[in-house]
């Protein structure tokens, strides 16, 4: 039996991917078709290349704060921009490149450039086209001749264009693309994991936390991504085998000093559950 591992974006959350992984294997159970959607598919093509959950976790610790080291006064112009600039020329915006070079360094220790050189396992990540609002798939295993598989692509520049968080950072260009966030059309990509031929699949997401008088506006912002997510997700979550839900305690978006916690948050979770996902193996 084939299992399929699909992980849903959310930012600084995604590090909570790692420890589900970590938990997993542990208890025996080691997906053989792995997808992810922006942060979900950061953590899926580190383990495609053959790297272990654990040091996912450090590799996360690492580059976290090179990455996404942003304040909130450039989110907030930039967003101005993206909304007034019609050639896309965003200001104010982290650029991914960072996220890129990254990327396409880690690859490389494992001697792959392309996406399509990953040999380990089937690997999707979806990202979004904004010039003709159609979702693409990164992938190491196209199928058929759709053109919304794209192999020839470097890993960098695959994760980056799945992470371009609209508002936080520009979108990614590639040919004649304007890549977005996955997670705009499909933020838990069980679908595309499922057509690679994984017959069970466990969809992995994020509990919308709750809001309060003492909540700020990443907090309810991070609240509103997540129910616009999940609702997006819907038909997808639907036609997995298994749901599971990670809570993570009001982490935002670009929350780094949470990144342990949130860790520790995924691989509790699947340890608490990990009898209800043997069932449906």
């Amino acid at each position: 039996m084939k299992i399929g591992l699909a992980l849903s974006g959310g930012g600084i959350r995604g590090i909570a991917h790692a420890g589900v992984i970590k938990a997993l294997e542990e208890h025996g159970i080691r997906p053989n078709i792995i997808g992810g959607t922006s942060a979900g598919g950061i953590i899926a093509s580190l383990y495609a290349l053959g790297y272990s959950p654990y040091y996912i976790y450090i590799l996360f610790k690492r580059y976290a704060k090179d990455i996404v080291e942003i304040n909130s006064s450039p989110i907030v112009s930039g967003i101005t921009g993206f909304m007034l600039n019609k050639k896309i020329v965003i200001s104010g915006l982290k650029t991914g490149e960072n996220i890129e070079k990254t990327f396409d360094e880690l690859a490389i220790r494992k001697r792959v450039r392309n996406i399509g050189d990953i040999k380990n396992i089937p690997l999707v990540i979806p990202t979004v086209d904004i010039s003709d609002g159609r979702e693409y798939i990164f992938t190491n295993n196209p199928i058929n001749n759709d053109n919304k598989y794209i192999s020839n692509i470097s890993l960098g520049k695959a994760v980056r264009a799945s992470s371009s968080f609209p508002g936080v950072f520009s979108p990614c260009n590639y040919k004649s693309h304007l890549f977005l966030d996955g997670g705009v059309l499909d933020n838990v990509p069980v679908k595309e994991v499922k057509k690679q031929g994984a017959d069970k699949v466990i969809a992995v997401n994020f509990k919308a936390d709750d809001v309060d008088e003492n909540s700020n506006i990443m907090d309810i912002a991070m609240r509103t991504l997540d129910i616009m997510g999940n609702k997006i997700s819907k038909d997808s979550l639907e036609s997995s085998d298994y749901i599971l839900t990670i809570k993570t305690d009001k982490t935002g978006l670009l929350d780094i000093e949470k990144l342990d916690s949130c860790y520790k948050f995924g691989y509790r979770q699947t340890c608490k559950e990990i009898n209800e996902i043997r069932k449906i193996f």
